[in-house]
């Protein structure tokens, strides 16, 4: 079962080393992280998909994150309503006789060409990442020669965040 967690860290060198030594410790896989500053410059929004086996498993997570010292806050999404995006690179074989055919594929998605050579192009979407995965299926026949994916990016809409810091509130008061 995956779950999506929201961490704000601070923005120190060797905290996403400690983080990710934390889900290794425990044994759960990352299917994606990525990290950024926030708008603060001293903190860094941490978003991490992760497989776990169930809500105790998660719970537990989080409370372990909680313990780590530069950990100030830590979101379980994963039922709220997000705004979720992710980048992708494709470079797909497209010599000049499909090239059209892909050009058409690709505009429903909102995906732009960024490279061009004789045999291939690079194309470059973003979105929600079950669009992605649609568009990945789409250019599949067409024979994919490189991917690169930056992983999930989220946070709860602004309606929720109100709810989000009463839960983590209450998720610091918990006893460990």
């Amino acid at each position: 079962m995956n779950r999506i967690l929201s961490v704000i860290v601070n923005n120190r060198t060797g905290v996403l080393n400690r983080v990710t030594g934390l889900f290794l410790r425990r044994g759960f896989n990352i299917q994606s992280i990525t990290v950024g500053t926030t708008e603060t410059v001293e903190l860094s929004r941490m978003t991490i998909l992760l497989d776990v086996d169930s809500e105790r498993d998660a719970e537990q997570v989080i409370k372990q994150l909680h313990k780590q010292i530069d950990v100030i806050k830590v979101f379980d999404i994963t039922e709220q309503a997000i705004i979720a995006r992710e980048l992708v690179l494709i470079r797909v074989n497209s010599p000049l006789s499909t090239r059209a055919e892909v050009f058409t594929l690709i505009e429903p998605f909102r995906a732009t060409v960024v490279d061009v050579t004789r045999e291939s192009i690079t194309i470059q979407a973003t979105g929600h990442p079950d669009k992605i995965e649609a568009l990945i299926g789409l250019l599949r026949p067409y024979g994919i020669k490189d991917i690169a994916r930056t992983g999930v990016t989220a946070f709860a809409r602004e309606a929720d965040r109100q709810t989000e810091g009463n839960k983590a509130n209450r998720m610091q008061l918990l006893p460990l």
